[in-house]
């Protein structure tokens, strides 16, 4: 088992930034990618921005400019700066990580416990 434990969430007003990190322990094994994704109230959950083990990154739209995902594999650690802030980016924004395990080998996704950011004045 992979444990994903994420910090950084808060309460910010429009404009203002915040930084969440993302912190993997337990077994290990090899890596495809780590994300973010975010659920927002009645919405669901959408894939915010990826960080593939060659280095790929995907935002998606809304996030592009504003948003930057960051990854040091010497810490384990996957970063997601958001600046700019605005309400609708308000949210429970969960840590993924994915990776291929086993015999034969098989790809498997983990989730951290989700942190809470609310955009607000």
């Amino acid at each position: 088992q992979v444990q994903l434990v994420e910090s950084g969430g808060g309460l910010v007003q429009p404009g203002g930034s915040l930084r969440l990190s993302c912190t993997a322990s337990g077994s290990t094994f090899t890596m495809y990618a780590v994300g973010w994704y975010r659920q927002a109230p009645g919405k669901q959950r959408e894939q915010v921005a990826i960080i593939s083990s060659g280095g790929t990154i995907y935002y998606v739209d809304d996030v592009k400019g504003r948003f930057t995902i960051s990854r040091d594999s010497t810490k384990n650690t996957v970063d997601l700066q958001m600046n700019s802030l605005q309400p609708e980016d308000t949210a429970v924004y969960y840590c993924s990580y994915t990776g291929w395990s086993g015999d034969p080998p098989a790809p498997k996704t983990y989730w951290g416990q989700g942190s809470q950011v609310t955009v607000s004045s």
